[in-house]
């Protein structure tokens, strides 16, 4: 009895240990992510890479390549193919750039009469005191609002696209990647390692099924972003769009986030086109363009690339990076979606495991 005794304090103790050290170790990422945020980008990149590089290197080691040796090949291909991409796009994008500078002043003005014509006409319409009311709040907020757009510009240009920052990204994240790539066995091997030897086949199951997870996510997201970009850069082209291009690109890419990606797209479009003054019929073409696209990936794109094997609805994902990009800026939005797999793994882990206790089970005493 007293053996017995024994053994279940220590295996409490054991398990109040387990615990405290979970804690502590997720208590001491939390503390990195706040204090070292700013230097962390390239890092988090380079695992990025290597995570979604690692299976062709794999399969150059199937091939009887040696995997410093793969590994460099690939991240090879990978450059040659992201710089043959940028020189392709650039003269288009160029000339498209050059060209809306041009003709910016024009835009300006032609979004000047046709923005005084419509209050001209919305004023009319509206009583005299609510028009007054409404001449005196624009002229007592105008210098704020120029003043908040002001400071806003000056700190995304400070901030979010610092020269020191973006050179370091291209110079560091190489070499961070190829160190992750060529030893991305070893660490994996080292993190199994150290997993509680009781646990290490359920923590295992579980890390297979968030890999699973966030592999089909990944790749199937990336064909949607480059499908979609491609649909709208190519129609917005097609019905005569200054910057239609640049405009179809960054819409595609930013749908990695449901539906936002697409609607600044469609915003960023009709505005364009009213700049341009193509009137109703080019605000009409815009529209087309981004239904088909957006009903395209809806119905067939997503379902065949995407589908619902993921376990990521979209209202997740959309909070998860709006809370990622809160709590520690573009790089919580990096880490958004990892972390939304993970905790969804562990929470339909747990759910089970409670619907099949006596918590859930049991009846009340008679």
């Amino acid at each position: 009895m007293g053996e017995n005794n024994a053994d279940m304090r220590r295996y409490l103790r054991v398990q109040w240990q387990r615990l405290a050290l979970l804690a502590a170790v997720l208590l001491l990422l939390w503390l990195s992510f706040r204090l070292f945020s700013s230097i962390l980008m390239p890092f988090v990149v380079a695992a990025g890479l290597a995570y979604f590089l690692d299976p062709m290197v794999v399969r150059m080691e199937r091939m009887g390549i040696r995997r410093t040796f793969g590994t460099l090949l690939v991240l090879l291909a990978f450059g040659v193919a992201v710089i043959l991409f940028i020189l392709l796009l650039y003269p288009v994008i160029a000339a498209q750039a050059a060209a809306f500078i041009t003709n910016l002043p024009t835009y300006i003005q032609t979004i000047q009469a046709d923005f005084a014509k419509m209050m001209q006409d919305v004023q009319h319409r509206l009583p005299y005191s609510l028009r007054i009311k409404l001449q005196d709040l624009a002229s007592n907020q105008a210098g704020t609002l120029v003043s908040y757009a002001g400071k806003a510009a000056s700190n995304i240009i400070g901030s979010g696209f610092a020269v020191v920052n973006v050179l370091t990204l291209l110079v560091v994240t190489p070499i961070v990647t190829f160190y992750f790539l060529r030893d991305w066995p070893t660490i994996i091997r080292h993190v199994d390692n150290w997993l509680p030897r009781p646990y290490e086949g359920l923590i295992r199951a579980q890390a297979v099924e968030v890999n699973k997870i966030l592999s089909a996510w990944i790749r199937g997201q990336a064909i949607c972003c480059l499908a979609l970009a491609a649909i709208y850069a190519i129609g917005l082209t097609i019905i005569g769009l200054d910057l239609g291009l640049i405009v179809g690109l960054t819409a595609g890419i930013l749908s990695f986030i449901p539906y936002v990606g697409t609607v600044l797209g469609g915003v960023a479009a009709i505005l364009l086109s009213l700049s341009q003054d193509q009137g109703w019929h080019g605000v009409i073409a815009v529209l087309i363009v981004f239904s088909i696209g957006q009903g395209l990936n809806d119905y067939i794109i997503q379902p065949r690339f995407l589908g619902d094997r993921v376990g990521l609805s979209a209202v997740w994902v959309i909070f998860a990076l709006f809370a990622g990009g809160a709590a520690f800026g573009f790089l919580g939005i990096m880490l958004a979606v990892p972390v939304t797999a993970t905790l969804g793994v562990i929470s339909r882990f747990w759910l089970r495991r409670y619907m099949q206790s006596p918590l859930y089970l049991d009846a009340p005493p008679e």
